[in-house]
Formats: C-alpha cells, structure tokens, sequence
C-alpha cells in the first residue's frame, strides 16, 4: 500500500480547493486547506507570479506547501491575459467576456495551470494546459469564474456544465497529476 501524504494548498478559493482534493485524493495525498491571503504579483507572467507567491506563502508557514495559478490565454490577444485572468475576468465578468471573446474572429483559447510546491529546500513547478474555445454566451453556472465561458477542445460542453466530470480533464487536474508524482517520488527516497 501506498504511503499517505499530507500536503498544505494555500488558496482562499474554495472551488480549486474541493477540485485539488478530489483530484488528489485518489492517490493518497490529503490536501490541507491554508487560506492565508496572500498578495499576488500584477504580472502577465504566469511562473513570476507563482514564485512569488509561493515564497511569500512558505516565509509565512514554513512548511512544504503548494499554491497555483490557472489563467487564461487568448489567441484573439495574443496569449493575454495569462497571469491577469482574475482582473480581467472581473472586470469584465461572463456576458461582456463572452461577447468580446466568444464572438471574436477566433475564440481559440489555452487554459493553463501552473503549480508552485516548496518543499523547504527547493521549489518545484509544474504546468497543466488545455485548448478550448470561449463560446459565446455563458452556459452554467457562474460561481466558479470562467468555467461558464470555457468549453475544451472536443467537448460540447463548457467546464461549468461539466460540473465533476471537469476533474477528468482539466488543466488543474494535469498539473496536480504532475505534483502527485513528484510528492510520491519525494517520498519513496
């Protein structure tokens, strides 16, 4: 049998936290919630942000833990707004999103998680991606930001109408898979 590992997810959005559990729950990995707020960097570099992150978060504990980032990149605006996504997604919110971006001349979109974990000695990274399309108007539900507006490539249905089944194809749950390994390989040492 597989040893358990325990490992802290510092995050203040419930929806990424009940997805990293669920999805890491099968391989023997518990996710302990930290909510610790901390201040991201404005950056459109994804892997800036979440190093940053990441530090200031483990400065704070001081123990091994992980944080993440998912963003969106458009090709309509040439890959932005990647580590932005939350103020855009706010400030635009899923209507104005999805009429600026669905009905655009090409709604091709990339949705990329990068994953940040320090163990105390070093830091680790590891990237999960998908395409898809931003459809042009919301389907689902609204509560979890964009999932309403971003359908995969190959699916006819957006992250939101998904609800669980996401888990089986999402960004996160690459990147998490990748995290998974490594914690397992750490231990197994």
């Amino acid at each position: 049998m597989a040893p358990h590992v325990e490992v802290r997810f510092v995050s203040g959005n419930p929806f990424k936290i009940a997805e990293a559990k669920s999805i890491l729950s099968g391989r023997s990995i518990s996710v302990l919630e930290s909510k610790l707020k901390i201040e991201e960097l404005q950056t459109t570099d994804t892997h800036k942000l979440v190093h940053h992150k990441l530090l200031e978060a483990y400065r704070k504990i001081g123990r091994p833990l992980f944080v993440e980032h998912t963003g969106l990149h458009l090709d309509y605006l040439g890959g932005f707004p990647g580590g932005l996504t939350q103020i855009f997604w706010d400030t635009l919110k899923a209507d104005r999103f999805a009429e600026l971006f669905g009905r655009a001349p090409n709604n091709n979109v990339r949705a990329r998680t990068t994953i940040g974990y320090c163990d105390g000695r070093k830091v680790h990274e590891f990237d999960g991606e998908i395409a898809g399309q931003i459809v042009s108007e919301p389907r689902g539900k609204r509560d979890f930001q964009w999932d309403c507006v971003f359908q995969p490539a190959g699916q006819s249905k957006t992250f939101a109408e998904m609800g669980e089944q996401k888990n089986n194809i999402s960004m996160r749950r690459i990147a998490l898979e990748k995290l998974a390994v490594h914690l397992t390989n750490e231990l197994a040492r």
